[in-house]
């Protein structure tokens, strides 16, 4: 009969690719049964967003599945609690992250939105679009966890991110853009990440401190619509220079907006401006324009919340083509330069 010991020893073969240390030595296998020859056990990842997870989880399957008498394998996956990361890392990396010290980032920009449908990930991919092609190393954060469409919209595949001793390598785009997103660590892209707000929460904090972003000029970070967990994440954890409002229209996206600005307001963070986005069409064959949300109430919330008007965005059914493929670094329209050059000019000075 095969028992917790033998157990444990085989699976001191298998290795934490990112840490070079097997995951008994790293204290990420507990709670081992033993029963009918079905063997259970709980693997306690460094993040539950883990990019080698998969490949671990594979790799103990295995292991055990060929000592003699296992007729199956069951593994249950958390995350790690402070303890059990401060225990491996010490308590400085656990604070700010696995590659924090390797990081250089300049300046970080969310984007936000007080409701969804707005279009506020477009704009973040056209704003960190727009800043690459003015010669910036820019890199793009998806924060949205529960819905993130960043790697659709500029990737035409999804290449996994991969790891190494310093964190997380993230993907890279055509026009070099560095991006992170859940949806990059997940088997299925329509998979569906059902997580409580600290997971959540914890994700984010994560996907900042234990990416190697490098030297970037500008991290823009495209956070989920509300002002729910995640939101308060960003504003509170990461080191933001300003903030984007996104907006349409119509009276309920302003009158949503104005909570995401209060929420900003209240944690003193610095508000850029406001893009109103699907403002207007124009006709193709006649150069009409027109208000298909009716008259634009941009310049009306950018004056009640004090915050400069940045640009006024058209529908363009060219750009939600080329989003939908992947291929967003071709769009060549130039509405958004007048945005990003905005944006750029109410930052505050670099110190």
């Amino acid at each position: 009969m095969i028992d917790e010991q033998q157990v444990r020893e085989a699976l001191t073969e298998v290795m934490d690719p990112e840490l070079n240390r097997n995951i008994v030595e790293l204290g990420m296998v507990h709670d081992i049964e033993v029963t009918d020859g079905i063997v259970t056990f709980t693997l306690a990842l460094t993040t539950i967003a883990c990019p080698m997870r998969n490949q671990m989880q594979q790799d103990a399957r295995e292991r055990l599945m060929a000592l003699e008498g296992v007729k199956d394998v069951a593994i249950n996956i958390r995350e790690m609690t402070d303890e059990e990361r401060q225990a491996i890392f010490g308590a400085q990396q656990q604070r700010q992250g696995s590659a924090a010290g390797f990081n250089r980032i300049k300046r970080v920009i969310a984007v936000v939105s007080g409701k969804g449908g707005v279009g506020k990930s477009s704009v973040s991919a056209l704003l960190a679009l727009g800043l690459a092609r003015k010669g910036h190393q820019v890199g793009l954060l998806d924060a949205d966890i529960t819905g993130p469409s960043i790697p659709k919209m500029l990737l035409s595949d999804t290449p996994r991110p991969m790891g190494g001793p310093m964190g997380i390598q993230p993907v890279t785009s055509e026009s070099g853009i560095k991006i992170m997103s859940i949806n990059l660590l997940l088997q299925d892209q329509e998979q569906a990440v059902i997580w409580r707000g600290p997971l959540i929460s914890g994700a984010i904090t994560q996907f900042y401190g234990d990416v190697v972003w490098g030297e970037l000029d500008y991290l823009v970070v495209d956070l989920p619509p509300g002002t729910s967990d995640a939101s308060l994440t960003v504003m509170q954890s990461l080191p933001l220079d300003g903030i984007v409002l996104v907006t349409t229209p119509q009276s309920l996206a302003g009158m949503v907006v104005r909570k995401a600005w209060n929420m900003a307001d209240q944690l003193s963070i610095p508000i850029l401006g406001i893009v109103e986005n699907m403002s207007y069409a124009v006709c193709p064959e006649c150069g009409h324009r027109f208000e298909l949300f009716g008259p634009s109430k941009a310049q009306e919330l950018a004056d009640s919340i004090g915050a400069p008007l940045l640009g006024q965005l058209p529908i363009e059914p060219g750009l939600a083509e080329l989003a939908d493929s992947g291929r967003l670094e071709e769009y060549t329209g130039d509405a958004f330069d007048v945005v990003t050059e905005a944006v750029i000019a109410c930052l505050p000075p670099e110190l």
